[in-house]
């Protein structure tokens, strides 16, 4: 029953993509009057409100594309069968030699290894060749006023307008994902005042065209939300079925945080999930130390996971794409 229970839980669910909130309580119209007002109390200048947001109307390709996101409608399975195949391999290892001097001044600087910035440059953004074209905040505006997570895109789009008054993009360059994400790193709006980076001093934070910048801000990312250089992030294991019984009552799932985050068990020391039978593989025994990690039951196979991987969560909360980029990163190494 726990081995059933746990697998389920971790696989993301249809069902749970298409959750829909109330309606909004107000005409878009009256709503985009609202969020005018506030845009200037913040202090958005008056020039740029009227160009980012006259004639805006909600897109509901937006919202549809929203309901139905790849890491929450496939199986781990098969988003890892896509994601992590031998064209994509080729291509992270091509592009990892193609920009191997600039890598290794970034992953220096940063201490995030360059096998995962180019992992995650390429889950993100087919590395480098779409980073989206859809105006982010015409997207952002959609996602706020259809009520589902209306608060968290009504400060994105707050944090976009940011963006274009500052200067660091003009209006029609501000281009990304049906859900406001821009650039090759796809960062939302309020990552990119937080995380961006001008690594070739050119006085642009360029997430779209520079690689420098696009590289630069992957790592200064990781690095400010935790990643330990040099550390893995987790390894294929073993769980004879005859433990389980045992793994639930020593490992019970998490309390707190993300949806992917409170599918994973608690952390124990490698020592007790060898004592629990957890092992690589049938010659290889977990070592026995204090290191801690959690168990996570990625599809048809098991992983331990440690804290990089939690913070791999951070940049996208599923674990199809926190697997897939460190599978493509060890792909890479």
């Amino acid at each position: 029953m726990f081995a059933l229970c746990f697998a389920a839980a971790l696989l993301p669910s249809i069902v749970a993509g298409q959750e829909s909130g109330p309606p909004p309580a107000a005409p878009f119209a009256d709503w985009l009057a609202d969020l005018r007002k506030e845009a200037l109390a913040r202090g958005i200048s008056e020039r740029t409100v009227d160009a980012a947001l006259t004639g805006l109307e909600p897109e509901p390709t937006v919202v549809e594309r929203d309901q139905t996101q790849p890491e929450r409608t496939q199986t781990i399975d098969e988003y890892l069968k896509r994601h992590v195949n031998q064209k994509t391999v080729t291509t992270a290892r091509e592009m990892a030699k193609r920009h191997a001097a600039l890598l290794k001044e970034v992953s220096a600087r940063y201490g995030v290894q360059s096998s995962v910035i180019v992992a995650v440059w390429g889950l993100e953004s087919n590395f480098g060749r779409f980073s989206g074209v859809r105006p982010t905040i015409a997207a952002l505006a959609t996602l706020a006023y259809d009520n589902r997570r209306a608060a968290m895109f009504r400060e994105e789009l707050f944090a976009a307008l940011q963006i274009v008054d500052r200067g660091d993009i003009g209006l029609s360059k501000m281009k990304g994902s049906w859900a406001g994400a821009m650039g090759q790193p796809q960062f939302m709006p309020s990552s990119y005042l937080k995380f961006a980076e001008d690594f070739d001093h050119d006085g642009a934070r360029d997430i779209w065209g520079s690689a420098a910048d696009v590289f630069a801000s992957i790592a200064n990312y990781l690095k400010q939300k935790g990643w330990e250089p040099g550390a893995p992030w987790g390894m294929q294991v073993e769980v004879p079925s005859s433990e389980e019984a045992k793994i639930e009552v020593a490992a019970p799932f998490r309390a707190e945080g993300c949806e992917a985050v409170r599918l994973m068990t608690e952390s124990l020391p490698l020592s007790r999930w060898r004592a629990l039978g957890v092992r690589r593989n049938s010659s290889h025994p977990l070592p026995n130390t204090a290191t801690t990690a959690s168990l996570v039951r990625g599809g048809s196979r098991d992983y331990l996971v440690f804290d990089n991987y939690s913070v791999l969560l951070q940049y996208n909360c599923a674990h199809a794409y926190a697997l897939a980029v460190g599978l493509l990163a060890a792909q890479i190494r």
